[in-house]
């Protein structure tokens, strides 16, 4: 069997090769921390970038920029540019044949692999950077940039991440580039949400939600719901039917190797839905991935409510909650 192997672009190339890549069934991306992604210089170059103070989408970056060339570049151009990574898993199958005539057989391998590409290529004018460094010479400016105006945030789900890093880059004609790069752990902005910027607002933000039937599901939590939280939940189900009922906590992800997370869950009964029951959810660790839709993935979470019926279908109903 062949040793399989995932990529991503500059500069998140640093992991490029078979940690990005796993089994059928595996999830190579559980164990890669969004940091690690980024190879923090090449080329000519040496030095650093350095953050000051928390990221949030809409806001500022500001930061200090430090470069030493270890041999002359003449580039065509150098800028500070904002790039975005999205790296999904993708499940993959080759079929392979052995043997000739009578003796041939045929046998499916199955992997998954973790490929990324660049969703945003931001170009900065200001600092200007000199396109020339002598061998020994250092460069160094303050930064003070624009974070993503609508996002999306930094975020690992498990199977796939939204990754963002500044970068100083060198365009070195007929040559290899040079860079420094960091990457920035680019955080939700709870006022884009209660504003209803993207798919996150709505019914998300709202204490109760109406649902067919007179049910109602409440969250008590101040919105958006912050992250390491217990959600107190109310469900009030007029029309609930006798029988063992749970409310859960899921998290839903669009990914194409994504699979859905229950949370936590509480039982309950479908009288006690009835008269109207409060359940303390956990499982929303610290540190969990917020809501959001950007970079051709949404990550929503959901409080479902769930009665088991006898030789029949569950009955559910739901409503979303936001997350930060």
């Amino acid at each position: 069997m062949a040793i399989h192997s995932g990529s991503c672009p500059a500069p998140f190339s640093a992991l490029n090769g078979f940690r990005l890549a796993g089994p059928d069934g595996s999830h190579p991306l559980h164990s890669v921390a969004i940091p690690e992604l980024v190879t923090p210089y090449a080329g000519a170059l040496a030095g650093e970038i350095r953050i000051d103070g928390p990221i949030v989408v809409g806001e500022a970056i500001r930061g200090h920029l430090l470069v030493a060339a270890s041999r002359d570049i003449a580039a065509r151009g150098a800028v500070l540019r904002l790039v975005g990574l999205r790296l999904v898993e993708q499940r993959r199958s080759e079929e392979h044949e052995t043997g000739i005539g009578e003796t041939r057989t045929s046998t499916t391998e199955s992997w998954v692999e973790a490929n990324g590409s660049l969703f945003e290529t931001l170009p900065f004018t200001e600092p200007a950077l000199p396109s020339s460094l002598r061998a020994g010479q250092t460069f160094e400016c303050d930064i003070l940039l624009p974070a993503p105006r609508l996002g999306p945030p930094a975020a690992h789900l498990g199977e796939a991440i939204v990754a963002w890093a500044l970068e100083a880059r060198w365009d070195v004609a007929m040559g290899e580039d040079a860079w420094v790069a960091t990457a920035l752990n680019v955080e939700q902005n709870p006022d884009l949400i209660r504003a209803g910027v993207g798919r996150q607002g709505g019914l998300s933000m709202l204490d109760a939600v109406s649902l067919a039937g007179g049910a109602t599901i409440g969250v008590a939590n101040a919105k958006p719901v912050r992250a390491g939280s217990v959600v107190r939940v109310t469900v009030t189900w007029p029309g609930a039917p006798d029988g063992n009922a749970r409310i859960e906590l899921h998290r839903r992800i669009t990914a194409p190797n994504g699979v859905e997370g229950v949370l936590g869950s509480v039982a309950a009964t479908g009288a006690a839905l009835r008269a109207g029951f409060t359940a303390d959810l956990g499982g929303l660790a610290a540190g969990s991935a917020p809501s959001f839709d950007g970079a051709g993935l949404e990550n929503t979470y959901i409080i479902r409510v769930l009665i088991d019926r006898r030789l029949r279908a569950d009955l559910a109903i739901e409503r979303p909650i936001a997350v930060v």
